[in-house]
């Protein structure tokens, strides 16, 4: 009996770490986001436009095309790092 209630608490804990880190994922993930969409493509544009990249300011270049290029590296990071923390806690599908 209390081999079980053992087993059940290191599982409890086992799954609240995984949730914890997948949450620090995201968390991480989403301030990258909201620093490159809202900070360099709109509230430090000024401060960005004396900065010249293919042919325009850097932070018109980050409105148009630079946040969708972070985005992109965003998916596959997560996608690459929630595999690696499915392989730590054994919870992948391979």
């Amino acid at each position: 009996m209390a081999d079980q209630t053992s087993s059940k608490t290191e599982a409890a804990q086992d799954a609240s770490s995984y949730w914890s880190a997948n949450i620090r994922i995201i968390i991480v993930c989403l301030i990258i986001w909201a620093l490159v969409s809202f900070g360099f493509g709109i509230l430090l544009r000024p401060m960005l436009s004396g900065i010249a990249v293919g042919g325009t300011d850097l932070g018109f270049w980050f409105a148009q095309q630079g946040s969708i290029l972070v985005f992109l590296a965003l998916i596959f990071f997560y996608a690459w790092r929630m595999n690696k923390l499915d392989a730590e806690h054994g919870v992948d599908e391979e």
